[in-house]
């Protein structure tokens, strides 16, 4: 049960592969801004690590710019990979300095890179949110197959505001205005 309750302390923000020249194939791929947006204010607003990577950029270039300036504002880790899996030494590593223990988790492709990092993760004891409504893949077919075998897997399947709300726990925290407006 514990897997269901997002602590800051022990929370960090995963952002795979959200980069300029493969968004524009991801299905529906506008509809994915806003929620994304969604938890990297959230993640600012608690402190709470932000990793970020970045698939092949020389062939698929940076993250999006819709978040690549917030991203350095709030100083995130970025890394690039050729592996499908985020799960390089590099960020494990860090995860590890950082205490952290579970993941939320955004971006593409759903059924490729997410999936291997969510199944790697889930393997070394990770527990992992997976943010729906931030996840994207060319077919929405695979990125349903893919969250079909994570949630057995044991990943929670949730949304950005659930998210966003789950950490903020009582209207009456410093941050509801924020994330009242984040979610709008």
């Amino acid at each position: 049960m514990n897997k269901y309750y997002l602590d800051p302390k022990t929370t960090g923000l995963l952002l795979i592969d959200i980069q300029t020249k493969m968004m524009p194939a991801i299905y529906m791929h506008e509809s994915l801004v806003k929620p994304t947006n969604t938890l990297i204010k959230t993640a600012e607003l608690f402190n709470l690590q932000v990793y970020v990577t970045e698939q092949y950029p020389k062939g698929l270039g940076p993250t999006i710019p819709e978040h690549k300036e917030e991203l350095e504002k709030i100083e995130a880790n970025f890394w690039e990979k050729t592996s499908f899996t985020a799960c390089i030494p590099e960020i494990m590593d860090k995860l590890k300095a950082d205490g952290i223990n579970t993941l939320i988790i955004a971006g593409a492709e759903t059924h490729v890179c997410v999936y291997q990092t969510t199944r790697d993760l889930l393997q070394m004891g990770y527990n992992v949110y997976l943010a729906e409504d931030a996840l994207g893949s060319r077919d929405p077919e695979n990125k349903k197959n893919a969250l079909d075998l994570m949630s057995n897997m044991g990943a929670v399947i949730s949304n950005s505001e659930t998210i966003a709300f789950d950490l903020l726990k009582d209207a009456k925290a410093p941050q509801f205005k924020a994330i009242s407006n984040a979610v709008k």
